[in-house]
Parts: structure tokens; C-alpha cells; sequence
């Protein structure tokens, strides 16, 4: 008996655990096992009547016969095999406890107190979980684009032995650099800069490219040979090098020495000329070479011990002396000696090309009074002959309104396209200082429904007032892998060009920009009324910054249309500049400052500081000029349109009358930072 009755018993815990055939008829044992189980645990005598109770009533639904293979040495570990019948026997004793006590345990969660906070958290936990499974779910039903990482690069043929391309860098300005020679920066693995022409190499660099200046531990230039190396050690490494050269090779044939070198390496090369510092120079001083009795043009360096001056007193000829800006007096007194006249004009030009450049004009005979009235110095080229009397008509560089200038642009939610390029045509160079940064929402989840709205159809139009809207819905897409298509089926408005341009990269054109004025109102002169019987909808999604567009909001529901107001981004202060752009902001480094509106004088004067009482101070609008008088700014420059590129021409009007101010006392400049002693002047 003793030997069959664990047996029976482990017989019977087993359909208990598995069978899913007769699973009433294995319930009831595997409960008495547990009995039979605990009982055992008490004393070995239990353990055996336990055992007998079990058997006689698990006979009935068991099998007829019992297993007879069994020995004396298996029941000892058979029970300990029915454990696992008591894992679902836990789990089905829990089940029947809610029958003995179902009132106190679901009434207990109704007394417990739970404040708003919390309820409003567990809302928006749920509401993201929803939200992101229904991102999921519309994603998976839209095409999206491949995707590929930003740094992967295609995979593409290098043969054994690269080329060098030895390329001009021009005159000074990057602007005059060859089309060719900007192709070869773009595409260049390696580019060996001389340190004068790291601007161009930094502009016109590919994204992979790296640059090198030719220059050794003591900041001098390298030999022709360590130059040459470095180009064929890369060009072996199968890289493609540009050899940016910093000399003219019209007049310097240095270039020749390298590309000897290059053959006698095997290496293949190819040469790039540019605009010569001859002809760049002379026409941006609006110096003609030859004209009237002028036939003849020589070109001389005044570096050169051994050019005899007594050969140059021809005046039919104009001479172009390079490098003899310093030696002007001189070479002046040596072609009157020649035989030239007197009266022989001449002119002097440094850092020509650029918006430092500087000419100036005399006579043989008085060029020494004017160079020392004009107190500049350094490298420049000198002109001599009767050409140059047609510079105070052909002048058309150094004459512009802000020539030189630099121009401080506080730049609010973006930067205003095109605006450096209109202060470069008045001569002037814009300095952007950002005073104003764009983070995503603190909340996105109004940002994430609105999306998904777009998508599943929910808003008839879309307008954005500014670059940044677009970005923060564009850069929403990628996150959830949609393109521009789901766009598709949308009317899209846009204030202001810039907007509309942002729209356009992104593969959309808007439907509505308004014709006037670039500004919310004027958009709502211009916007459609809702008609039910036209339009399908009458939502429109309005995603903006942090600041409240209520009379936008107003205007199109008054026009009978439901709008979403949805924060995509909001503007925080930038953090301050350099400190170098600081220290010319408030000791006068700067020419003029541009304030587009109150926002930008206060985070300009926050972050950086007043600009220095020599500043020209320009404004927009009334509003804003009282924003720079409430911060002690006096303002020299007011424009009433709402337009940046009026703001620049109304101060381009203000530097011709300072231009016309300087030249009638006989001063050489008009910028305000190289007169920082001059009283302020007027507003105008």
C-alpha cells in the first residue's frame, strides 16, 4: 500500500497540470493532493492516511489499472515530482477568494484620495501611449522614404594616383574666384592653402574636404619642395589635392617651380587661372590702363634692386608698379628725374578688391603731402600715368554709400534671406548675432495630434507665418518617416517670402502669399471665406511660436473657419555672443546696428550689451526706436516700412550724406568706427 499510493497519487496530479480533456475531473484531485501534501508535512503517519483517502477517490476517474513497473526506491521521489501540480492549484486558489470577500477589495479604491495632478498625469501618459500607436499605425500605412545616415558616404572608384590642381585664388575678394576653381575646392579631398588664401579655401570647401596651410611651427611659409611633397604624398594616396595659390601668376611664375616638381614626381597636374591682381585691382580703383595717349602698359616690381627708373620717364606709358606702395615717394622722385612731368597723376591702392580696400590720388609732385596726410601704410599697388586722371569719374567701389562698413544684425527667429546680400551692395558686411533660440515645445503632444490629424484628413489648410514653423513641421515628419506627400490634398498659406522659400525646399508651394505687405493681417485681407457648399472642411491647422497669434485666430474665424492654434516652437534667449563681438559692440567696433523691432534691442542689450554711442543706430517703425531711447540709444535711422531691406537702403541714404560730408572736408573716410572721437550726429 504504501508503495502504490504515492504512485496513484503523482498519477492523478499530472491531468491536473496538463489535461485539458477532463479538466472538472482534475481539478478536484489535485486539490486533495494539496491536502494530502500538507497533511504529509505534520507527521509520516498523516501522511500515509492522506495518501489512502486520495487513492480510493481518484480510483473512480484514474485509470483501471495501476502502474506496476514501479520499484521501492521511485515513490520516495514521485511526490516530489507532483510539485508542479500545485502551481496551477495557487493559481485556481486566489480565483475563488474574490467569492469570500468582493465588496471590501472593489470598494477600497473608491475611499482612496487621488488629487488633480496625479489624474492629470496618468491622462497624459495615456494619451501619449495612444498617441504614439496611432503615429504607428498611420505611418505603416504611408509610403516612406529610405532613409540612409548623414555621414554614410556612397561608395565611390579612386583610382591608384589622385590629380593636383593648382588654382588661383585671385585678387583678394573669395567673390572673384573661377567658376573652375570653385568646382575644384568643392570636390577636393586635400586642399594646400597658402595662409592668404584660407578664406577662399574655407568658402568654397566640400563637406569632406580638409584644408592645410603651408605654413611651418614659426608661422613662415614652406620652401617649394616641402609644398610640392605633401601634394604628392596625398596624390599617391589616391586623394585629389588643390594647390590654392596666394600670388598672381600672371606676374609670379613661383608656380612653375611647383609644377616642375610635380612632373618630375610623375604626378599629373592642371592649372587654374583667376582674376589677376593687375586687372582686379586697377578696375576696382577705376584705374584704366590705357586710353587716350596711353598705348602702352608696363609692369614693374619695385622689389626689384635692378630696375632702372631712368628708362620709365615716358608718358605715354602707364606703369603699374607692384609692391611699391610704401616706396611711393621715391619711385615719385625718380620719375621726375626720368623725364615725366610733374603733374603725372598717381594713385595708390591697398588690399585691393576687398571692402578694406583704400586708394589714394595725387600728383607726382605733391604725393608726398598726400600720402603722409593719409596715414595708411602696408603692401599696395601704384599706378602711375595720365589714366588715372579718369578715376573721379569711373570710381564705382570705394564710392558706395557703406562702403567698408560693418554692419551688427541682431537676428531674431531666423535669418533674413538676402539681407548681407543687400548690405554688400551698398559695400557694407553684415555681422549676424543671434539673439533669440528656437526649442521645440515644452509639450509636444498638442504638436503630435496635430499631425496626426494632417494625415488622417482633418484640416482643410495650413498656414505658416514663419521659416521656423516650417522647420518644426518638417523636422515632426522625419521623426514619424513622412515626406512631403502628406501634404497631398492640403491648401498651404505663407507669410513672407523666406516661408514660402522654406516651403519650396521641402517640395511644397504655397497656395496663398499675401500680394502687399508680408504680415498676419494682411494674409487675413486675403484669405477665403469658409463656404460649406466648396470647402470639405473648416479647420485650419495654424502651427506658431509661443506668442499668442490672437488677432490671426480672430480674423479667420470671423471669416467662419475653426483653427488650431497649436504651439510648434518656442524662442528663448540665445546666449551671448563671443567675446570679441562683445567688446566691439560696446567699444565701437562696429559701423551701425540694424534693430528690426523691440524684441532685438532688448536681447541685444542683455546679452551683449549697448552698442557704443558712435554706432549708427537704425530701427524700424516707431516701436521699436522708443525700445533703443528707452535703453539710451539714440536713434540716427528710422524707416516707417515694416521692411528690412528699406531699413538698409533708408541707412545707405544716411552713409551717402556722411560720404559727401568727409570728402567735402577732405577726409579719406566716413565710417564711424575709424571716427570714434566725432560728436553723434542728427537722427535722419
Amino acid at each position: 500500500m504504501s508503495t502504490r499510493s504515492p504512485k496513484t497519487s503523482t498519477t492523478v496530479s499530472r491531468p491536473a497540470a496538463s489535461s485539458k480533456s477532463a479538466p472538472k475531473s482534475s481539478a478536484k484531485p489535485a486539490v486533495k493532493s494539496t491536502a494530502a501534501k500538507s497533511t504529509a508535512s505534520k507527521s509520516t503517519a498523516s501522511k500515509t492516511t492522506a495518501a489512502k483517502s486520495t487513492a480510493s477517490k481518484t480510483a473512480k476517474t484514474s485509470e483501471s489499472k495501476a502502474p506496476v513497473k514501479a520499484s521501492p526506491a521511485k515513490p520516495a521521489a514521485k511526490p516530489v515530482a507532483a510539485k508542479p501540480a500545485t502551481k496551477p492549484v495557487a493559481k485556481s486558489v486566489p480565483a475563488k477568494a474574490p467569492d469570500k470577500v468582493p465588496t471590501k477589495a472593489a470598494a477600497k479604491p473608491a475611499v482612496v484620495p487621488v488629487t488633480m495632478a496625479e489624474v492629470e498625469a496618468a491622462a497624459a501618459a495615456l494619451e501619449t501611449v495612444v498617441v504614439n500607436e496611432t503615429a504607428a499605425a498611420i505611418a505603416s500605412l504611408l509610403p516612406t522614404p529610405p532613409r540612409r545616415s548623414e555621414d554614410a558616404e556612397p561608395e565611390r572608384y579612386r583610382p591608384s594616383l589622385g590629380t593636383v590642381a593648382l588654382a588661383a585664388a585671385g585678387p583678394g575678394d573669395p567673390e572673384l574666384v573661377s567658376v573652375r576653381t570653385a568646382t575644384l575646392l568643392g570636390a577636393a579631398d586635400v586642399i594646400l592653402a597658402d595662409a592668404s588664401t584660407l578664406p577662399v579655401a574655407e568658402r568654397f570647401a566640400g563637406r569632406r574636404s580638409v584644408i592645410r596651410s603651408l605654413v611651418d611651427a614659426d608661422g613662415l611659409p614652406l620652401e617649394p619642395a616641402a609644398r610640392v611633397k605633401l601634394a604628392v604624398e596625398s596624390a599617391r594616396a589616391s586623394r585629389d589635392v588643390v594647390r590654392l595659390l596666394g600670388t598672381d601668376p600672371t606676374t609670379d611664375s613661383s608656380w612653375a617651380a611647383e609644377a616642375a616638381l610635380l612632373t618630375k614626381a610623375k604626378v599629373p597636374f592642371e592649372f587654374s587661372p583667376g582674376v589677376s591682381l593687375i586687372s582686379g585691382v586697377t578696375s576696382h580703383a577705376g584705374i584704366p590702363l590705357t586710353g587716350g595717349r596711353a598705348r602702352e602698359v608696363r609692369i614693374l616690381d619695385a622689389d626689384d634692386t635692378t630696375v632702372a627708373w631712368a628708362d620709365h620717364g615716358d608718358s605715354r606709358v602707364s606703369l603699374v608698379i607692384l609692391n611699391g606702395a610704401d616706396r611711393a615717394v621715391e619711385i615719385a622722385r625718380a620719375l621726375v628725374d626720368a623725364g615725366r612731368r610733374d603733374d603725372t597723376p598717381v594713385a595708390i591702392t591697398r588690399d585691393g578688391t576687398t571692402v578694406e580696400q583704400r586708394t589714394v590720388t595725387a600728383t607726382l609732385a605733391d604725393l608726398a603731402v598726400v600720402v603722409k596726410a593719409s596715414r595708411q601704410s602696408g603692401p599696395g599697388v601704384m599706378v602711375v600715368g595720365e589714366t588715372v586722371g579718369k578715376r573721379s569719374a569711373l570710381s564705382w567701389f570705394e564710392t558706395k554709400p557703406l562702403f567698408g562698413w560693418r554692419v551688427l544684425v541682431p537676428r531674431t527667429k531666423e535669418s533674413q534671406s538676402g539681407l548681407a546680400d543687400h548690405l554688400r551692395r551698398y559695400g557694407a558686411v553684415a555681422v549676424e548675432v543671434p539673439t533669440i533660440s528656437v526649442e521645440p515645445p515644452r509639450t509636444p503632444q498638442q504638436m503630435e495630434r496635430a499631425v496626426h490629424g494632417l494625415v488622417s484628413g482633418r484640416y482643410q489648410w495650413i498656414i505658416f507665418t514663419s521659416v521656423n514653423a516650417v522647420r518644426a513641421l518638417r523636422e515632426k515628419f522625419e521623426e514619424y518617416g513622412l515626406d512631403s506627400r502628406a501634404y497631398s490634398g492640403l491648401r498651404i498659406a505663407a507669410v513672407g517670402l523666406d516661408t514660402a522659400d522654406a516651403l519650396e525646399q521641402f517640395g511644397v508651394r504655397a497656395d496663398l502669399i499675401p500680394s502687399g505687405d508680408q504680415s498676419t493681417a494682411a494674409l487675413v485681407d486675403e484669405f477665403p471665406e469658409f463656404d460649406d457648399i466648396v470647402d470639405p472642411i473648416n479647420r485650419v491647422f495654424l502651427p506658431r511660436a509661443d506668442i499668442a497669434t490672437e488677432g490671426l485666430v480672430a480674423g479667420l474665424s470671423e471669416l467662419g473657419w475653426e483653427v488650431d492654434d497649436v504651439t510648434a516652437y518656442r524662442t528663448v534667449r540665445a546666449a551671448p555672443p563671443p567675446a570679441e563681438t562683445r567688446e566691439a559692440i560696446k567699444s565701437g567696433g562696429f559701423d551701425a546696428v540694424l534693430f528690426t523691432s523691440s524684441s532685438t534691442v532688448r536681447n541685444l542689450v542683455g546679452i551683449a550689451g549697448k552698442p557704443h554711442q558712435t554706432t549708427v543706430v537704425a530701427c524700424i517703425g516707431p516701436q521699436t526706436s522708443k525700445a533703443a531711447e528707452e535703453h539710451g540709444l539714440r536713434v540716427d535711422v528710422r524707416s516707417e516700412t515694416s521692411n528690412v531691406f528699406a531699413l538698409v537702403d533708408a541707412l545707405a541714404e544716411h552713409g551717402e550724406k556722411l560720404r559727401l560730408a568727409a570728402a567735402d572736408s577732405g577726409e579719406y573716410t566716413w565710417r564711424p568706427s575709424r571716427r570714434r572721437g566725432a560728436a553723434r550726429r542728427r537722427t535722419t
